[in-house]
């Protein structure tokens, strides 16, 4: 999906990306949309019919959300979204991070002239419009379509037990964290802040043993690379596997 880029729009509180510790995870998923589809979806975005962000949620919701949203019935909110999903369903970090079941169709959200979103957590359940099924949101990504230099402001912050982690990726890059989170977004001061965001329901529950598996997914990657299909590599994807068996919960 193109060349590498600078990592410069990343801003985390310390350390590496990504952003973990033994209880939760928050994952950078790089290029998921290359420049020329960010450049097609942003036109197609910035010609659309926006609508006010608080109907989409409930009261609480409503007295700390000032952005604007693409309605979820909208047919560019479709189209757009299944190229999303296309993209993720191939995209080796997202797999091993997320290990999805199920995802919702992305939806999309634009914040200028001070919007915001106060400090939440998203819902236990959500449901597909005219879907009876519910999905448990285990997981919330955040598909970033403004590079970070076009905007002031504007930054996911995503608080935990750990600390708070503020995150502000490059055009067609997403943030993956866990929906358990307490969560806001700064306001954005100058320009404005494109963003696809949607929910994962995941194969393993719990955040702990999402980590551990994606940890040894990508410990096994970078050992066969550099020693081939051995013993020790052959073991470990064994007890990989062994884990997940014990783990998925469906």
């Amino acid at each position: 999906m193109g060349g590498p880029r600078p990592r410069s729009g990343i801003i985390a509180d310390s350390g590496p990306w990504a952003v973990r510790d033994r209880t939760t995870m928050l994952i950078h998923v790089p290029e998921v949309l290359d420049p020329a589809t960010v450049a097609q979806f942003r036109e197609a975005l910035d010609r659309s019919d926006w609508a006010d962000g608080r109907a989409t949620v409930g009261a609480q919701g409503a007295q700390v959300k000032r952005n604007e949203q693409l309605p979820a019935d909208h047919p560019l909110t479709r189209a757009l979204g299944d190229r999303i999903l296309r993209a993720l369903a191939s995209h080796p970090v997202f797999l091993s991070a997320a290990l999805p079941l199920r995802t919702l169709p992305p939806m999309f959200n634009r914040y200028r002239g001070g919007g915001h979103y106060g400090l939440h957590v998203d819902g236990a359940l959500m449901r597909e419009r005219d879907s009876a099924q519910p999905l448990r949101t285990d997981l919330s990504s955040t598909l970033f379509l403004c590079e970070p230099d076009d905007y002031d402001g504007g930054e996911l912050v995503v608080v935990d037990t750990y600390g708070t982690h503020e995150v502000k990726l490059p055009a067609g890059d997403l943030v993956l964290y866990p929906s358990t989170s307490l969560h806001r977004v700064e306001p954005v001061t100058r320009g404005e802040r494109v963003c696809a965001f949607f929910w994962t329901q995941s194969l393993v529950r719990h955040d702990w043993q999402r980590t551990m598996l994606y940890e040894l997914d990508q410990t096994i990657q970078r050992l066969r690379a550099r020693l081939g299909d051995d013993e020790d590599t052959t073991a470990l994807t064994s007890h990989y596997h062994n884990l997940m068996r014990a783990w998925i919960d469906t």
